[in-house]
């Protein structure tokens, strides 16, 4: 079986997520003048940063960037932080979190400090959190945290990539092991799903959905520019 023929089957198995309760309680919220704010480390800060400025996408999204838990610091050290607890903590101060906010937390393990105490972070502000992760690991991955719980006892809800532990979704008997790596597309298949819920929602509220237009088409840019004239001062597009 190719990549692509696992993928599109695992992308199946994950439509019978309901997200459409999810979309509504998200939706609520931003009509209520709150933003969605994301949270990932590493390969998952990837996710969080996808829906961000993006054409055909939400406007009201914001990436939180942790410039030393992504690759681009260094893997090995990124990695590292990830697993320390209170880590984020002094980065988390200067992040405004409000209670009408949505946090989504990316971590396929759901185990590392970070993403944990991102979470509860959230939790504290008020804000409605939701984090996306695979619950596979919950069965032999116990927590880093140093209270022991997982991404999963924290939020107040969660979205289920099931992947398998070890993210590796091929198998080939000359390689020995498992590999491609599937958690990135599955995570922003459901992520990309939930905002288009979130859209729909907005139509049964009879409210508008806030959405930028491809800067790649003609006539475009006074539509795009009066959007973020409304949310640049909670979300920084320069």
């Amino acid at each position: 079986m190719t990549y692509l023929s696992k993928v599109i089957r695992h992308l199946q198995e994950l439509e019978t997520s309901n997200t459409k309760e999810l979309g509504r309680r998200i939706t609520e919220r931003l009509i209520n003048g709150g933003i969605i704010q994301l949270f990932g480390c590493g390969h998952s800060s990837l996710l969080a940063q996808e829906p961000y400025y993006r054409a055909g996408g939400l406007v009201p999204v914001k990436p939180i960037i942790i410039e030393p838990l992504m690759l681009h610091e260094g893997p090995v050290r990124s990695s590292a932080y990830e697993k320390t607890s209170h880590y984020v903590e002094n980065y988390l101060e200067d992040v405004d979190l409000r209670k009408e906010d949505t946090l989504i937390i990316i971590s396929t393990s759901g185990r590392n400090p970070a993403p944990i105490d991102t979470a509860l972070w959230g939790k504290k502000k008020g804000a409605y959190v939701l984090g996306i992760l695979s619950k596979a690991y919950s069965i032999s991955q116990p927590s880093r945290h140093l209270s022991g719980k997982r991404l999963e006892d924290v939020v107040d809800d969660v979205i289920d990539t099931n992947i398998p532990v070890g993210d590796a979704i091929l198998e080939e008997g000359s390689t020995g092991q498992p590999f491609a790596p599937a958690s990135s597309v599955a995570g922003i298949a459901l992520l990309q799903n939930l905002l288009a819920e979130v859209v729909t929602c907005y139509k049964e509220f009879g409210e508008e959905p806030p959405i930028f237009w491809s800067g790649n088409l003609d006539g475009v840019e006074e539509h795009n520019k009066r959007l973020i004239e409304k949310f640049e001062h909670r979300i920084n597009f320069e």
